[in-house]
């Protein structure tokens, strides 16, 4: 069994294009053994938002702290708060946005492998 204790877990920049003011850490991926999913914090600052993206498999995302838009497949927006839980499809298009004044954070869960 891995352990690891989140708040030590490096945070890094999200550096793709499209993307402005977001970090993300590996809470648990493939450095700890995990070959079937991974699973990823998302803290994204007032202002900013995910690239507009999509990608051949489903994910689970739940929202943990504060609250943000999130943008489908046919450009409608919805704000997510705390305690919500999204299933994004595959090949589904998606942002995440915060226009909101405090850090909007997800975790995020995908699959470990290439599909």
């Amino acid at each position: 069994m891995i352990i690891n204790e989140n708040d030590k877990v490096q945070e890094n920049p999200v550096e793709l294009e499209g993307a402005k003011d977001v970090t993300v850490k590996i809470l648990i991926g493939a450095e700890e053994g995990s070959k079937d999913i991974i699973m990823r914090y998302f803290r994204i600052m007032p202002g900013g938002h995910s690239c507009l993206h999509s990608h051949n498999y489903e994910h689970l995302v739940t929202i943990e702290r504060g609250k943000g838009v999130v943008m489908d497949d046919n450009r409608n927006e919805r704000v997510v708060t705390t305690g919500h839980s999204l299933f994004i499809e595959p090949n589904e298009v998606h942002q995440f946005k915060n226009p909101f004044p405090e850090p909007f954070e997800f975790l995020c869960i995908i699959p470990n492998k290439e599909l």
